[in-house]
């Protein structure tokens, strides 16, 4: 049932916290790892002096996302538990959307995602990805929380 475990990650600390996490879960239940890492290429850097070459900046934030993910299967090959990883774009809807999405094309059996944890105002300003996996997975979802953000 949990032996394909779907681990978001974008090279945060607290991404980092989800993925060590679940990283001891496929461990002890022989599952499997799928790392996703969304980029968003409707992001545009505007400074004062114009705008950038759209699709210079698309390719970079392309290249530093594979970057992520590379950086986090050497972590679980290191562990020795079976990982690939995927690079998805967001184009339109929003990153649980994504998220979900995967999972489910995927056949996961869970999802585990690091969470900032915030509350409140900053909560509802900032909004929260993981918040909105929680509450449209049709499979567990486990939430690590980074320590630091206490």
């Amino acid at each position: 049932m949990y032996d394909r475990i779907l681990v978001p990650v974008d090279g945060s600390d607290t991404s980092n916290h989800g993925l060590r996490e679940a990283l001891r879960l496929a461990k002890r239940l022989g599952a499997q790892l799928r790392l996703l890492h969304v980029v968003d290429p409707q992001l545009v850097y505007i400074d004062f002096g114009g705008m950038v070459n759209v699709s210079d900046y698309v390719e970079s934030i392309r290249k530093a996302g594979r970057e992520v993910l590379a950086e986090a299967v050497k972590i679980a090959e290191a562990e020795g538990v079976p990982t690939d990883a995927e690079l998805r774009e967001k184009n339109g809807g929003t990153v649980a959307d994504l998220v979900l999405a995967e999972a489910k094309k995927w056949e996961a059996g869970m999802i585990v995602m690091g969470t900032h944890g915030r509350r409140g105002i900053r909560h509802l300003v900032l909004g929260s990805d993981a918040m909105g996996v929680v509450r449209e997975a049709a499979i567990p979802v486990v939430l690590i929380r980074d320590p630091a953000a206490r």
